[in-house]
């Protein structure tokens, strides 16, 4: 059983991190902001990270069986997506995510001790089913530094085109090259998404002993890859950019997280059901 301070300790960290980048990078001007991160702020990155992962899986096997509620999914989320930075952050100048990724972290980190998962989940061991767990979340994670990545350059661009560009915006890779990265993320998402449906939709019984259900949870997912789908085909065939490219890519963002998460919220918060 995990303690408030376990939960209370990453959080805190990635607050003073957060609060960190932003007055060293992002405040005001900042014209003599360093570029890249520094080996102590990778250091001290790891270790809320580490202090996240430790917390969570107490949370999610603590008893012996896997608890998997929203607030769960969210933690396990934004720790993936963190990670997923911190290792991109080492060839991909991805400095302008920091006062987005970490307090959303922060704030992830804190929800399973305010609201316990009761959701608990069969068949863990079988390993048909712990691949479609791995993947389903790295694909989730993947989406959330997409949607993040996205909505830093729609902030750049408006600044760009208004002549209102502040020092730590300029300092940022060029829109066209963090554009490339951005549909670099969405379409390895993509696949990966595409395999969790295929999995689901082909061992729907092995994963969870029954067979597949069209219900509100499988009509989001196929909405989300749906508009993804578009996303891409619109991207290579018309060349999409820009904010047609945000809207879509923010809108598949929020149909997915309306698949689980959002389902097991109004279950478990509104409604107060655990099933």
């Amino acid at each position: 059983m995990e303690t408030i301070l376990s939960y209370l300790l990453p959080a805190l960290l990635y607050a003073f991190l957060s609060a960190h980048f932003w007055r060293t990078r992002w405040r005001g001007a900042a014209a003599s902001a360093p570029q890249g991160i520094r080996v102590w702020e990778r250091a001290a990155l790891a270790a809320a990270l580490l202090l996240h992962g430790h917390t969570l899986y107490g949370e999610l096997f603590g008893d012996g069986a896997m608890r998997f509620g929203f607030s769960s999914a969210l933690s396990l989320m934004l720790w993936l997506t963190v990670l997923m930075y911190w290792v991109e952050s080492f060839h991909a100048r991805l400095e302008g995510l920091q006062p987005l990724v970490l307090p959303l972290a922060g704030i992830c980190a804190l929800l399973p001790g305010l609201f316990p998962g009761q959701h608990l989940l069969t068949d863990v061991t079988s390993t048909i089913f712990r691949v479609h767990f791995f993947i389903a979340m790295v694909a989730y994670s993947l989406f959330t530094l997409a949607a993040l990545h996205a909505i830093m350059m729609a902030v750049a661009e408006r600044r760009l085109h208004r002549g209102e560009l502040t020092t730590p915006l300029a300092k940022l890779p060029p829109l066209l090259t963090m554009e490339s990265l951005l549909f670099h993320l969405i379409t390895v998402a993509f696949v990966l998404l595409t395999l969790t449906l295929v999995s689901g939709i082909a061992f729907s019984e092995t994963l969870f002993g029954k067979a597949l259900e069209f219900n509100h949870k499988t009509l989001f997912s196929i909405l989300s890859w749906l508009i993804f789908a578009v996303l891409l085909i619109g991207r290579h065939a018309r060349g999409w950019r820009g904010r047609k490219a945000l809207h879509w890519t923010l809108a598949g963002f929020a149909t997915l997280l309306l698949a689980y998460i959002g389902s097991r919220f109004v279950l478990e918060v509104i409604l107060g059901r655990a099933g």
